[in-house]
């Protein structure tokens, strides 16, 4: 079983949510909070699996929550529920390891494919032994999670979901920035088109830009996941 707290502050929310986790298989509830600073209390307590977190609380909201988790290490995984539909509240969670972040209102289906892929994670991460395929597979996950987050119908004019997904896959493969004619040749489309596809990655916060200043010439502006280049820092 996964075990899941879930820190809500919406009484009615709360139990919604509650129903919902349950009706899918190998998930319960086994604390609720009301606000952050109890969550973070209730980690310590019951040292659940994962938490399912939302960001507008008293006493402590969701992101400082996460700061909280991650700041003192604690080994828990979590997943955002919350009507924050900036890009900037968005990127932050995400960049400080959240599995995946659903907008409120959402329907019960979106939830069960989180929380399905969310068991097939945590099954093979708690593996003593992860293979290369493993660890890719899990990494990609966690790519197409940040990807459900801008929606098809969120794409600027003239994007579409498949050319954004086939970028980021590609991305995936790569150890080093790569410029936008790099890219466009790997997957073969037109330079100009890698470019608005990588601006508009670099603006929702999932890739990093690393400008490389050469020789003669204008400065070369090159691209990395954001992932990728914490793994480098590491």
């Amino acid at each position: 079983m996964i075990n899941v707290l879930l820190i809500e502050d919406d009484p009615m929310v709360q139990e919604v949510n509650r129903q919902f986790i349950e009706r899918v298989e190998s998930f319960r509830v086994i604390a609720t909070a009301g606000n952050g600073e109890d969550g973070i209390n209730r980690i310590k307590e019951c040292r659940p699996d994962l938490v399912i977190l939302d960001i507008f609380m008293p006493h402590k909201d969701g992101i400082q929550t996460l700061y909280e988790i991650r700041k003192e290490q604690l080994d828990v995984d979590v997943i955002v529920i919350s009507a924050a539909n900036d890009q900037q509240t968005i990127r932050k969670m995400i960049q400080n390891g959240a599995f995946d972040y659903i907008i409120k209102p959402f329907k019960f289906e979106r939830l069960k494919q989180t929380l399905e892929k969310y068991y097939i994670y945590h099954t093979q991460i708690h593996n003593e032994i992860v293979s290369q395929s493993q660890l890719d597979r899990m990494r990609f996950q966690q790519l197409e999670n940040v990807q459900n987050v801008f929606k098809k119908d969120e794409l600027p004019k003239g994007l579409n979901e498949t050319t954004l997904k086939q970028i980021i896959s590609f991305l995936q493969q790569q150890k080093h920035p790569l410029s936008a004619e790099e890219v466009a040749d790997g997957i073969g489309i037109a330079r100009v088109t890698a470019r608005r596809y990588l601006d508009y990655l670099k603006m929702s916060g999932t890739l990093e830009l690393d400008i490389q200043y050469g020789g003669v010439g204008r400065p070369v502006n090159r691209y990395i996941l954001k992932t990728l280049r914490n793994d480098e820092m590491k």
